[in-house]
């Protein structure tokens, strides 16, 4: 059931002086149509308590910069409010934009380092000890160092031996070492993150979000045939997930159109459908010719 407003005495603020948590809420609980956040978030697949949180202001609370800036645009959509006006009050909370024009300016502080500092007033008394000892005890210091040029002479004999040995080694007798590295298909956009690292090498279906994803990115959810999530992310141009091996997998995305699919290293053909509809990501389906794949 919608939340109900009972009470009429509520101020409003114009949207240039609201916060940006301020402004969901407004847009959620004023109007004609008043919504819970329960519903919202099933709608949406974001968790509750991160919508609380970006009504709230309270962003210590949520993931990364690009989780935060991620879950406002498709909420502000959700509620008809304009998604760049919400994004660009955050960043000014955030201090991620400067006030008036102004440069911004970023104070990093070098961390001092733990370890010990040379000091040359005290190395040299140590040199002048040490060699006063030597000369005291010159017997024991000479054979020590006539020990150390020994075995110095010894391990220059044994290493120079096997290093001639493998020079009588032929061509025929010499490992050939082949590169493991699996081969990658040539992508769209470079590749800025790697998920499913794993599956790399054996799956045949790659995922990429391309340049439409924009910069703040766009979610995806991928669940095999029990409904179990195996994996969940807003991935930004260029980020890549290497799907697991096996028939039964579905994705939701927020919009499909910002991915781009491959399938045993050829491009699929773009996919049409509705924002949080779920698509087989099998290779029948996704290769599909164009005009069956909008079907769906």
């Amino acid at each position: 059931m919608d939340e109900v407003i009972t009470d009429t005495n509520i101020e409003v603020k114009p949207s240039t002086e609201m916060t940006a948590g301020e402004m969901l809420r407004n847009a959620r609980t004023t109007g004609r149509r008043k919504r819970e956040l329960q519903t919202i978030a099933k709608q949406l697949c974001i968790r509750e308590d991160f919508l609380q949180a970006l009504e709230d202001g309270n962003y210590t609370a949520l993931p990364e910069v690009v989780y935060i800036l991620g879950f406002a645009r498709n909420y502000a959509i959700e509620l008809g409010l304009d998604p760049d006006e919400v994004i660009t009050k955050i960043k000014h909370e955030l201090g991620l934009v400067p006030v008036e024009g102004e440069e911004p300016v970023l104070a990093v502080k070098k961390p001092e380092s733990d370890a010990p500092k040379f000091d040359f007033k005290k190395f040299v008394p140590m040199c002048k000890n040490a060699w006063a000892y030597i000369v005291k005890h010159w017997k024991w210091a000479s054979g020590i160092a006539g020990g150390v040029l020994l075995l110095i002479i010894l391990l220059v004999v044994l290493f120079s031996g096997s290093s001639s040995k493998t020079d009588d080694l032929s061509i025929d007798d010499a490992e050939i070492v082949v590169s493991s590295e699996p081969s990658e298909p040539a992508y769209t956009q470079p590749v800025r993150e790697r998920f499913g690292i794993e599956n790399r090498g054996k799956s045949t279906i790659i995922l990429q979000a391309n340049k439409n994803a924009g910069e703040v990115g766009k979610w995806i959810q991928i669940e095999d045939a029990r409904g179990k999530i195996v994996f969940t992310k807003i991935m930004a141009p260029g980020d890549i997930f290497y799907m697991p091996v096996g028939n039964g997998y579905r994705g939701t995305f927020g919009d499909v159109s910002c991915f781009d699919f491959w399938v045993d290293g050829k491009l699929a053909p773009a996919i049409k459908a509705s924002r949080n509809s779920k698509i087989a990501i099998t290779a029948e389906n996704l290769m599909k010719p164009v005009a069956a794949n909008n079907k769906q």
